[in-house]
């Protein structure tokens, strides 16, 4: 059962008129099919105008629906033969970021990205999706394995932020997100990013500072969360929608800006109603990005990755 967000209260009771129709035409011998598929179609293009005309702040909501598709999701309708890999080899092994060797059409890659869980027992298991310092610093040690290797590196992006806990700054939570993004920067071989869910802060540039950076379609990707700015500039969250409008937080805004290169459409109603479907669009994406970079130089691809930060804002 889907879980609706507030602006989907309309679809959501039409949606249940539906399923009250169906369940009464099961034990009535009146056909009601015609009727049915009236509602049923006025249900989907209810669904498709809502989803065509959303604000910043919906699209937030959106990114964080708690059915979304997450890192494991995509591994396993998008990718083959996944190997995780553990431990940063200095102090533990962080499972809010994830990584490993896997197969993307038959092209081997390094996958690395954030897992946030899909219930209570998983959510705490992998923090939330907000790393510490070892899962940095294990992505690290991934992308220079990648790297020897001569293997691409795919991140897939989806956190509110780097975990802001004392013990992540006692070990070091600023140098590990910095020495990351250096990692990204400075890979011999092609990279491509995707913002799943929430990019939020340096949690996520982290993770995303590649020479390809993809967004799904209700995706953010933002400096602060429009929480944190709104805190910060009217002192109160509740302003959150005005601060996710003029922070230019969605993929549509982001790649007029020339942040992100690309946006993969997601399924009516967002990639909670459909990950399969979501999964296959995005990893079809994926292998056309690669294809453009994998003749690239070392070279290039690192000058390509200089270029794209040095020009933002010009």
């Amino acid at each position: 059962m889907t879980a609706y967000l507030d602006f989907e209260k309309p679809v959501a009771q039409l949606e249940e008129r539906i399923a009250q129709l169906r369940s009464a035409g099961e034990s009535d011998e009146v056909d009601i099919s015609a009727e049915l598929a009236r509602l049923e179609n006025k249900s989907a293009e209810l669904l498709a105008s809502t989803y065509a005309s959303l604000t910043p702040w919906q699209k937030t909501q959106v990114a964080r629906h708690p059915e979304r598709p997450h890192f494991r999701d995509y591994v396993e309708h998008a990718f083959e033969e996944f190997m995780p890999l553990g431990g940063d080899r200095y102090f533990g092994d962080d499972l809010a970021i994830m990584g490993g060797f896997a197969k993307l059409n038959g092209r081997r890659v390094m996958l690395i990205g954030h897992e946030k869980g899909n219930d209570t027992q998983s959510r705490i298991k992998h923090n939330f999706g907000m790393g510490k310092p070892e899962g940095y610093r294990k992505a690290i040690r991934l992308m220079d394995m990648a790297g020897r290797f001569g293997l691409p590196v795919v991140t897939l992006v989806d956190t509110s932020g780097a975990f802001p806990g004392i013990e992540a700054e006692e070990r070091g939570q600023a140098e590990a997100i910095a020495r990351s993004t250096e990692a990204c920067l400075a890979l011999p071989v092609p990279m491509v990013s995707v913002i799943v869910g929430e990019g939020g802060s340096g949690g996520a540039v982290a993770l995303a500072s590649a020479e390809r950076v993809v967004m799904l379609e209700h995706s953010i990707y933002s400096v602060i969360s429009p929480e944190g700015c709104a805190s910060i500039l009217w002192r109160t969250s509740d302003k959150a929608s005005e601060a996710a409008q003029a922070m230019k937080v969605t993929a549509q805004h982001l790649k007029r800006l020339k942040v992100i290169d690309r946006i993969v459409k997601e399924p009516a109603g967002g990639a909670h109603r459909d990950p399969v479907s979501t999964a296959v669009n995005l990893g079809k994406a994926l292998s056309e990005e690669l294809d453009t970079l994998v003749g690239m130089t070392s070279d290039t691809l690192i000058r390509l990755r200089e270029e794209r930060f040095l020009q933002m804002g010009g």
